[in-house]
């Protein structure tokens, strides 16, 4: 093995959760500090840290990436009522990446790692779908009011510094029922369309947005207009690229991208996107093999795994049971936040690094071991999964041998 590559400046990482987070230290251990000398900048967003902090490390940690430009990130825990008690914690925390989207004004960009035993379960499916997921409002900053007695319902605008009131009725409730008032905003929307513009024309290929403007005319059609406005000034860009941008009702997207090659980065509203990625990464294979990079306007990006913390297996682990959980995502979250380092940083033997790494993950899978979730999808079949751990030290000697 060669002397160890230098990182010239900076990368922030985040710590997590459970069994992501039993992951991420086997690859750093295993697969990153043996080869490469980076300054981290560590924050633990491990729950009980969150909690400890009263959620200060995870504002903290997102400051750090808008200061050193990387960042990557552990799959963390968004509490609900049951985790509460289970951790013993102070409250409902909320969601520790909306936290970081919201101070990066970030576009969650999602991406399939394709490996050629590893079939998508979609026949037509080709090239990856990129899924683009604008990451603010909706009903992810709803406000939700549950009905328990007749009444009548209504929408209130009150402008700023006075003026007429605009009231639209909701709905008459003569028995119990639910309302949910949502929002987004015009910068917002403008900057995750073109971030999506220009994610497309980095990477040139079609850009696709679909939404439901049939029936939300106006929530759904600004959308729909911003997104023809910003993509018209950007015409002769696609134009010279040989790539478009289609708009599309959100149902005819779906039965589009089920019988295209794929290919294209799908931009999605807010749930849209935290579904159809699911979605996605389950068609090519395993939510195991799906990447997410969180990319703000002015060039911040924070790199992780599109999975959650991978709880069942944790619990497994803590029975002293062994696991085969697949760390590939994890690994890639490392790979493309050196990459993206090396790119900022015009150090070449970084990103060679980085894409090596990555090569060792495919030609690890293709020569035959893999976890559960991956034998149970693989043609040829593979009669063997490897554990969690065999799987990094397979990755691991292969790297060895090649740097």
């Amino acid at each position: 093995m060669s002397a160890k590559i230098t990182v010239k400046n900076p990368i922030v990482e985040m710590d997590g959760d459970e069994m992501a987070r039993i992951i991420w230290h086997l690859v750093k251990e295993k697969l990153i500090e043996p080869f490469v000398n980076v300054d981290i900048r560590y924050f633990d967003l491990g729950i009980k840290h969150r909690d400890e902090t009263d959620d200060r490390v995870t504002i903290d940690a997102a400051r750090a990436v808008k200061e050193f430009e990387i960042g990557v990130k552990c799959a963390t825990i968004t509490p609900n009522a049951a985790r509460v008690e289970e951790y013993h914690l102070k409250q409902q925390w909320k969601s520790p990446n909306a936290t970081i989207r919201s101070i990066l004004d970030g576009t969650v960009f999602r991406r399939p790692i394709t490996i050629k035993n590893i079939p998508p379960a979609v026949r037509t499916w080709k090239k990856p779908i990129i899924i683009g997921r604008h990451a603010y409002g909706d009903i992810y900053k709803s406000v939700e009011f549950l009905v328990d007695t007749p009444g009548r319902a209504e929408l209130v605008y009150i402008p700023e510094g006075g003026g007429e009131q605009t009231r639209l009725k909701i709905h008459e409730f003569k028995s119990r029922g639910v309302i949910m008032g949502m929002h987004n905003t015009e910068p917002s929307i403008r900057s995750f369309t073109r971030a999506c513009i220009n994610y497309a024309l980095s990477e040139k290929v079609d850009l696709w947005f679909g939404a439901k403007d049939t029936i939300s005319k106006q929530y759904h059609g600004f959308f729909r207009d911003i997104f023809a406005q910003e993509a018209g000034r950007c015409q002769d860009k696609f134009r010279n690229l040989a790539i478009q941008y289609r708009y599309l009702l959100i149902d005819d997207a779906v039965a589009q991208i089920m019988k295209s090659e794929g290919g294209m980065l799908w931009a999605c509203m807010n749930y849209d996107g935290d579904v159809m990625s699911d979605m996605v990464a389950t068609g090519f294979g395993s939510l195991g093999l799906m990447t997410s990079i969180l990319v703000s306007p002015d060039g911040k990006y924070e790199f992780e795994a599109a999975h959650g913390t991978v709880v069942r297996h944790y619990y497994e682990h803590l029975r002293g049971n062994a696991t085969s959980t697949n760390s590939i995502a994890s690994i890639f979250a490392w790979t493309g936040a050196l990459t993206k380092r090396g790119e900022l940083d015009d150090t070449p033997e970084v990103v060679k690094f980085a894409k090596t790494v990555e090569n060792a993950v495919v030609q690890t899978v293709e020569s035959g071991t893999v976890t559960k979730d991956l034998m149970l999808v693989a043609e040829p079949r593979i009669e063997k999964y490897a554990c969690t751990e065999e799987f990094i030290d397979a990755v691991a000697e292969r790297l060895r041998r090649t740097v």
